[in-house]
């Protein structure tokens, strides 16, 4: 089981480039599948690239720092 406490300590890693940009990040949930939930705010909610910085950035990020997450996928609005 991953430990929710650990997946937003690395959220607080990544926050600060998000938040250069006008956007921000907030930690929804994890399953026990690995599946992290995040909200995008600010200018990432409706920027066209959101989908990559989630792909690209977070998911990787978190990948690479948290064993056991296997996905990150936005909440639905």
């Amino acid at each position: 089981m991953i430990n929710k406490e650990d997946v937003a300590a690395v959220l607080e890693l990544i926050r600060p480039s998000l938040q250069a940009d006008g956007g921000d990040v907030a930690l929804v949930d994890v399953d026990d599948e690995g599946v992290v939930t995040v909200e995008l705010q600010g200018a990432c909610k409706g920027c066209p690239m959101s989908q990559m910085t989630l792909a690209n950035g977070v998911e990787k990020i978190l990948k690479d720092r948290v064993p056991g997450v296997t996905k990150v996928v936005r909440a639905q609005d």
